[in-house]
């Protein structure tokens, strides 16, 4: 059975970080792309960071790039976003995903197949 768990949100201050992990069962990280979504209430979902499966290249959000880092620790089978500088406006419930058909190219699609259940990330004062 196909499973993605997210840990690490929670609050933190302005200018501060945070370090989400996402771990997967079922399937191996190797062979899929890897995204990071974050979904602010009364906005839509938007993709965050992703990976290619392939060869590992990243991709990034304009409003995130030079913050926000993504990592696979294929051991681990578990992908990391190591998150920076945190702004009022990161807070968002944020979501790891994966998706077969994406691997070559992660951001071509925001229709990923698997979905974890989400972790909050408020960014706070």
């Amino acid at each position: 059975q196909f499973e993605l768990v997210e840990s690490g949100g929670g609050y933190v201050q302005p200018g501060g970080s945070l370090r989400l992990s996402c771990t997967a069962s079922g399937f191996s990280l190797n062979d899929y792309a890897m995204g990071w979504f974050r979904q602010a209430p009364g906005k839509e979902r938007e993709r965050v960071s992703c990976v290619d499966g392939i060869d590992g290249t990243t991709y990034y959000a304009d409003s995130v790039k030079g913050r926000f880092a993504v990592s696979v620790d294929y051991a681990k089978n578990t992908v990391y976003l190591d998150m920076g500088r945190l702004k009022l406006e990161d807070t968002a419930v944020y979501f790891c995903a994966a998706d077969q058909l994406a691997y070559k190219y992660c951001a071509g699609t925001n229709d990923y197949d698997y979905w974890g259940q989400g972790t909050q990330v408020t960014v706070s004062s």
